[in-house]
């Protein structure tokens, strides 16, 4: 399986040129899955905790060709990892490193980038989709990566007190487990007390709150609402807790 998760939107003219490169050099390699094709745009750190929660919810052996690549045609590198048994083809700017961080075993290559012959400014379909489509197949030659020790940039596998992506119910999801956040503890939202709860039919109608959701992570949300309006919420939001009731 190749997971595609981008910040090309799906409705623009990137993600199908993507889709047409993959097929092209793996024309027999049916199974090709988008992710999200609406992470925030240029920013690898918010889309680095949001990948390193969706990637759990696939299978071993799968190829994540992850592109949020503000730095796209510079010196920045390009990167296969596998980590646990999952492969990672991207960009070296932090997008892979909170997976790498966590993983029980990770492993590193950096991609010789050709000097002619690709895009300066689309590594997503001419660099990123063929090291993908060729992992998949199981026909990549060594002769196009160096194994490297580490990433160039790494986040480390801290949580992100942030917003990192509103969904289109207006559900602010952050870059923190759930597991760690007591339920006694609220999030202060400009100056307003958020609460805990399970489910949005715990609270009232028009009521916020967070909870966990199906990625493990904090959500902040309004029952029959939209937090993202409500609460003026958008990605990059810093998330403060309040250790305690009200």
């Amino acid at each position: 399986m190749i997971v595609l998760f981008t910040d090309f939107g799906a409705n623009d003219i990137y993600t199908a040129q993507v889709e047409g490169r993959l097929h092209a050099i793996a024309p027999r390699h049916p199974v090709i899955v988008t992710a999200l094709h609406s992470v925030p745009d240029f920013e690898p750190r918010s889309a680095a905790h949001l990948l390193a929660a969706l990637h759990r919810q696939f299978a071993t052996e799968t190829v994540f060709l992850a592109v949020v690549d503000p730095g796209v045609g510079s010196n920045r590198g390009a990167v296969v990892m596998q980590a646990d048994e999952q492969w990672f083809v991207g960009p070296d700017n932090g997008l892979l490193s909170v997976i790498g961080a966590r993983a029980e075993r990770a492993a590193y290559w950096r991609i010789r980038i050709p000097d002619e012959g690709i895009s300066a400014s689309f590594h997503g379909r001419d660099l990123f989709a063929p090291i993908a489509a060729q992992i998949a197949t199981g026909v990549l030659s060594p002769s196009v990566l160096d194994s490297v020790e580490r990433l160039d940039v790494a986040l480390g596998a801290d949580d992100l007190a942030e917003v990192i992506f509103v969904d289109h119910f207006g559900n602010a999801i952050t870059g923190l487990r759930a597991a760690e956040i007591p339920h006694h503890c609220g999030i202060d939202v400009a100056g307003r007390r958020v609460p805990w709860a399970r489910v949005f039919s715990d609270i009232e109608r028009g009521a916020p709150c967070w909870y966990e959701n199906s990625l493990g992570l904090v959500e902040i949300a309004v029952n029959c609402g939209r937090a993202s309006d409500e609460l003026g919420l958008a990605p990059g939001h810093a998330i403060r807790l309040i250790d305690g009731p009200d």
